[in-house]
């Protein structure tokens, strides 16, 4: 079983006034990149480039939420590599400058197969579209998620990449469909009351649609709405959630470079939904 997670979220009240959220800006973007196996070397903190650090309280060294990244593969070799670290660098900054929990300031990278999997309640996965799972990686992930642990599924755009991953996903719970969650779910209120379901363009494309207000990737058809799907377990909990024609990681890690795509993607869409999708995993 997945270790309790209320611990890691007690009294994680917002210290932001009500109404909306108010960040200061910082940051550049990570240059570093995986090497020629797509690896990084996982004992080596990840350079932050602006990004603030701070030290855990020596009282609670493992009572702290981690943010986990999944490693796999695909016919995009680095896709699961796609916007690390500086998105779960400055993701886990805000999550411990914007609540009241306790969070690892270097977050980490995890096989569906390493063991260490289930100490963790969170994990995330981005760029599926092209994944591909060993029959092992598909018994973990079954056994994690039916376990009490939560999947967050990110950046994926249009018709081709959702055949893509949903073929390989019906593998692994190939009696469950993922259902589109609607607004007035909790996952969009218990924090940051949204009133849509966030549409986070990569930088690039939203830079080049900003006169028109393209926020999706046109090239890509199918893409033009954001869906957030959930897939339940038995006894109705929320185990998975797919944010699909979306790319919340990409306002977490380009809030530094340019200020508009920072006020109007990252401030008002990637981080409260961020936040909502965490606050949720770890309260039911």
């Amino acid at each position: 079983m997945i270790p309790p997670r209320l611990s890691l979220v007690l009294g994680a009240l917002l210290l932001v006034a009500l109404g909306g959220l108010a960040l200061a800006q910082f940051g550049g973007r990570d240059r570093r990149r995986p090497g020629d196996d797509g690896r990084f070397d996982d004992d080596r903190r990840p350079e932050r480039y602006g990004v603030p650090d701070w030290e855990v309280k020596p009282h609670m060294p493992d009572d702290l939420f981690t943010f986990v990244r999944i490693r796999y593969q695909s016919n995009w070799r680095r896709g699961w590599s796609t916007d690390y670290p500086f998105s779960d660098l400055n993701f886990s900054f805000r999550l411990q400058e914007l609540t009241s929990m306790e969070v690892n300031p270097d977050g980490k990278i995890l096989e569906l197969t390493d063991p260490r999997l289930f100490d963790y309640p969170f994990i995330y996965m981005i760029e599926p579209g092209d994944i591909w799972l060993s029959p092992e990686e598909i018994v973990a992930l079954r056994r994690y998620c039916l376990n009490g642990g939560f999947l967050m599924v990110d950046d994926f755009w249009g018709y081709r990449e959702w055949e893509g991953f949903i073929k390989v996903f019906k593998e692994v719970f190939p009696d469950r469909e993922p259902v589109e969650l609607p607004l007035e779910h909790p996952v969009f209120h218990c924090v940051f009351d949204l009133q849509e379901k966030p549409q986070v363009p990569a930088i690039g494309d939203a830079l080049r649609g900003r006169d028109e207000g393209i926020t999706w990737e046109w090239r890509k058809p199918g893409s033009q709405t954001a869906q957030y799907k959930g897939v339940f377990d038995d006894k109705g909990r929320m185990m998975c959630i797919i944010c699909f024609n979306t790319d919340l990681g990409d306002g977490w890690e380009r809030e530094g470079e340019n200020h508009w795509y920072f006020k109007e993607f990252s401030e008002k869409k990637a981080y409260p939904m961020g936040i909502n999708i965490v606050f949720y995993a770890l309260t039911h």
